[in-house]
């Protein structure tokens, strides 16, 4: 078997004209595999995915599903998450470089040297991280239910939480509890401003601005609604306004056209200069690759068993909260 970390998706190999849609579904019908899709996937890949979703529902997926395979299109992270969930299972991505700058930002040795400064305190580690991040924390949370594992610590404990400190600032906003935040941060969500925002809202009063708490709290303030992936596209479904300025990452536009094609959506202008603001790291998986993935069950996330073992604690904690 070819080392994952060595790897690379051979293009090439794919023949032409290759109808990729139809020998995907093959595929995964012949490897008993399941493909969940984060919803800052290409358009082309959530429609092919058996269950789209953020990381809260994709983790719920990952941890009942039946398949032999899994095949991950999302970041690094996700697909981690999947196997420390399924140690028997196969777990597969279509490009192992598929990052995330929160988890880039916070490497494990790190973040256990920093950790050094807050004995005593609970680790509350947002899903965003590495395995080694999570085996050092208390509970994992997503932006989805952060705010309820935050209030089910007991209020004399302290908390750090990390890697994600906007997220933290808005959660800790929400419970009343202060909190020591690790300095990290989304790379797409911090571009957008207060400024920009807010001239785009003077220009369009009618619409609605959602926005994902990894902005920053500026944005945040501005924002009618403030929520996960999954709760920015459910309020869209159950709102009755006709125009909504979307602060975050525009993969999830797709999932909104469709479940609301009579609204505008306007994607938050970001400070990079265009009108959307693109994860690099989600984008870099594409059907080819996929194809591929599947084809060779390659590149396949493995983990050492103590570290998972270690790791799925925290997410045991996690999914218990619901």
């Amino acid at each position: 078997m070819v080392d994952s970390a060595l790897y690379i998706p051979d293009l090439d190999s794919i023949p032409a004209g290759l109808d990729l849609m139809a020998e995907i579904q093959r595929l995964k019908r012949d490897r008993k595999a399941v493909l969940l899709a984060h919803y800052y996937q290409e358009p082309e890949i959530q429609d092919l995915a058996d269950f789209v979703g953020d990381s809260l529902q994709l983790s719920q997926q990952a941890a009942k599903t039946d398949a032999e395979v899994i095949a991950f299109c999302g970041v690094h992270f996700m697909a981690e998450t999947a196997k420390i969930l399924n140690p028997g299972k196969r777990v597969v991505i279509p490009d192992m470089d598929a990052g995330c700058s929160l988890a880039d930002r916070c490497p494990a040795d790190q973040f256990a040297k920093w950790l050094e400064a807050y004995p005593g305190h609970e680790v509350v580690s947002y899903i965003n991280c590495s395995a080694g991040v999570k085996a050092l924390s208390t509970v994992i949370c997503t932006s989805s239910n952060a705010v309820r594992v935050v209030e089910s610590i007991p209020k004399e404990k302290p908390i750090v939480f990390a890697p994600d400190r906007h997220l933290g600032k808005w959660v800790s906003k929400q419970t009343g509890r202060d909190m020591v935040l690790f300095p990290g941060f989304c790379i797409v969500h911090e571009q957008f401003t207060q400024r920009r925002v807010a001239a785009l809202k003077a220009q369009r009063p009618d619409a609605l601005v959602i926005a994902h708490p990894e902005c920053v709290e500026q944005v945040s303030s501005l924002a009618d609604f403030v929520g996960s992936t999954a709760a920015l596209l459910r309020f869209v479904k159950e709102r009755p306004e006709k125009a909504f300025i979307v602060a975050t990452e525009a993969g999830i536009l797709h999932q909104m056209r469709k479940a609301r094609p009579d609204a505008e959506l306007i994607p938050a202008p970001a400070d990079s200069g265009c009108n959307c603001s693109l994860c690099p790291y989600m984008k870099l998986n594409n059907l080819e690759k996929l194809y591929l993935a599947l084809r060779d069950l390659q590149p396949e996330i493995t983990l050492d068993e103590t570290l998972r073992t270690r790791a799925l604690q925290p997410l045991e904690r996690m999914l218990a909260l619901g």
